[in-house]
């Protein structure tokens, strides 16, 4: 019985930190709607200089005034972001911010790898909190106490601010309606700030007090912000009651679920997640929002088809691209196929979002389901290679028509951290089921045939499919089913009464979306010969996101070119610098601030500039594919 007691202590004062970056994230969510990717960075960041600080300066007053002084100057930091990035971009699309934050993400984790050094760092025992109590014989942590009694403290703390100043009744206002909040005359700027100040201030504090317990790494980051989302999803956006049960309950599902559900400990968190979207979209403790935006902020004008010349100008990108292996090496030749595989995960995830209007942020499930797929098939029947290659992206088309049933009930934030939480389980079955999946280490002796063993063949099959999936997209979108998919994307209401059954439509654009990602998936598992749960990560629909964003949502091309330039720029970084990661994210933040609306709409707008330019009289220059108006 004591051991219970003390496991459920442990997962109390493991939920103090959780409570601490979760409630900073709900409130800025809750007031700015920006997914703010770098939440965990700010808890990373704390973290660090916490460190150096308490290493610093010796005593009770240089550990604790080390803590307190590291999460303030990561508020000025958070403050300086917000002024002179976020507050650019307010007005963009929400994932646009995402995408912003992401690229702040990679630059951060590269500085603090350039600051501190790649090794983990250990930091000093808290003053008066360096022993243990003990418990019927077990040893309880005195600073695992202290934690558990802080977390109440803070909730109370933070009660007394929303409840109490004028301050905390704007920043409940504009929770749940900030346009109204804006028409009572209320300067939402700084409103803004110092809500996002408070948030990060609360994320590195988190981050800070976590020094005495865990190695401070630089990959500190990703491992927090999992678990933060659910936390908010969980709670509710803007609540921070709910933030501090959903703490508790996560992270108590954590600390006994390895005890009791060893085999499904990590599926737990997720399926509660899933279903308190399903069951309350806007959380235990939230409340529903007056207003919802659009997803992706796209535009309602159609695309127009091709034209000749557009198509000749394709054709002949496509045959160029085609003579590739008649000049370059292996190494190029194997880049050309990642990039071409790549080029099919983006358009899948530009199609749900372009034409459909839904953003999924667990695109990634597909794709490693479509892999596994592959190797089942490959591995355990033993079955040729273009069999594989046919059935194995069947798996995506099941997991997408099984998770987007659930998943198109709801829309906007909702739809994605849904779709979130399903591609968590999805990757916690592969990493935990290790008689099927081989669990961490994956699935490997995954390789092509004759026909398609070298570098060349295979080229020519990953560019191929990907030139097909490409036209068999775009053609869809100017289809019957493509007018109906756009029709739900700018008007449900419309949609409905013209007799057209909505949500059957996006259903199964998400499960079209879904099986061309999963042969975007068995390709890779063919290029790369294994398959691990990594395949089905965050991380890697994250990717998908910003491929899309940074070529463009709303343009007709963008996810083709957000696919090769983010690509060959990520997988050229790397090989030409250890500081990959920040010049990827400046890249990429530089794009968001300066062209909001991706690479090719900053081409459309060069081209609409130099028409207007353009003396009367003179030949007129053809309009890019890409225009979305």
């Amino acid at each position: 019985m004591a051991f219970y007691v003390v496991q459920f202590l442990t997962g109390l004062a493991s939920a103090a930190s959780l409570f601490l970056v979760a409630s900073g994230l709900s409130i800025i969510f809750g007031v700015t709607r920006i997914v703010n990717f770098a939440h965990g960075a700010f808890y990373m960041i704390g973290a660090y200089i916490a460190f150096t600080l308490t290493e610093r300066f010796s005593g009770a007053f240089g550990f604790w005034g080390g803590v307190v002084v590291a999460a303030l100057a990561v508020a000025l930091i958070g403050v300086l972001v917000e002024m002179v990035l976020l507050r650019r971009i307010y007005h963009a699309p929400e994932l646009f911010q995402l995408l912003a934050t992401f690229g702040l993400t990679l630059m951060v984790e590269d500085l603090v790898v350039l600051v501190w050094g790649p090794d983990d760092l250990v930091g000093r025992r808290a003053p008066g909190f360096r022993g243990a109590v003990d418990f019927f014989g077990q040893n309880i942590p005195s600073y695992d106490l202290f934690l558990i009694v802080l977390s109440p403290v803070v909730l109370g703390i933070l009660w007394l601010l929303f409840q109490r100043t004028r301050w905390g009744v704007l920043v409940r206002a504009a929770t749940q309606d900030r346009d109204m909040v804006a028409a009572l005359g209320v300067n939402q700027k700084w409103l803004f700030t110092s809500v996002f100040a408070v948030g990060v201030f609360l994320a590195a504090l988190g981050g800070a007090l976590q020094i005495p317990r865990d190695a401070v790494h630089h990959a500190m980051d990703l491992r927090i912000i999992v678990d933060v989302f659910v936390v908010v999803v969980i709670g509710g956006l803007g609540s921070i009651v709910g933030a501090f049960v959903a703490a508790v309950l996560v992270s108590e599902l954590n600390a006994f679920g390895i005890l009791i559900f060893p085999k499904i400990s990590i599926i737990l968190v997720f399926l509660v997640m899933a279903v308190v979207l399903i069951v309350r979209p806007w959380g235990l403790f939230g409340k529903p929002e007056a207003a919802a935006r659009k997803t992706p902020g796209l535009t309602v004008n159609p695309w127009r088809p091709l034209t000749s010349n557009e198509r000749l100008a394709s054709l002949a990108a496509l045959v160029i691209t085609a003579t590739l292996p008649l000049f370059a090496g292996n190494y190029a030749l194997t880049v050309g196929s990642e990039i071409a595989i790549f080029v099919i995960f983006a358009v899948s995830l530009h199609f749900l979002m372009s034409v459909g209007g839904l953003a999924s942020f667990g695109h990634a499930a597909y794709f490693g389901l479509g892999a596994y797929g592959v190797a089942f098939l490959a591995k355990m029947a033993g079955l040729p290679m273009i069999v594989c290659l046919l059935l194995g992206p069947l798996l995506g088309c099941m997991g997408a028509a099984v998770f987007g049933f659930f998943a198109v009930q709801l829309s906007g934030v909702y739809f994605a951290m849904l779709t979130l939480a399903f591609a968590q389980i999805v990757w916690s079955i592969a990493f935990q089921w290790v008689s099927v999946t081989g669990g961490d280490n994956g699935i490997l002796g995954v390789w092509p045939e004759k026909w398609a063993a070298s570098p060349s063949h295979f080229y020519w099959l990953a560019l191929g499919v990907a030139a097909l999936v490409t036209i068999a997209l775009r053609v869809m979108v100017f289809s019957p089913f493509g007018y109906a998919l756009r029709a739900t994307r700018d008007s449900l209401l419309r949609t409905e009464a013209v007799g057209i059954n909505a949500k059957r439509i996006q259903w199964t654009a998400f499960v079209i979306a879904g099986t061309t990602a999963g042969i975007g998936g068995a390709l890779f598992a063919y290029l790369k010969g294994s398959v691990f749960p990594d395949n089905l990560g965050i991380s890697l629909s994250v990717d998908a996101l910003v491929m899309v964003l940074l070529g463009g949502v709303e343009t007709v091309s963008g996810g083709v070119i957000g696919a090769i330039v983010y690509k060959a720029l990520n997988i050229w970084l790397v090989s030409q610098t250890d500081l990959s990661k920040l010049v990827l994210g400046g890249f990429i933040v530089l794009i968001v601030v300066v062209f909001p609306k991706g690479i090719v709409g900053m081409l459309e707008m060069l081209s609409q500039r130099r028409r207007k330019a353009s003396p009367p009289g003179s030949p007129l220059i053809a309009k890019p594919i890409e225009s979305a108006e």
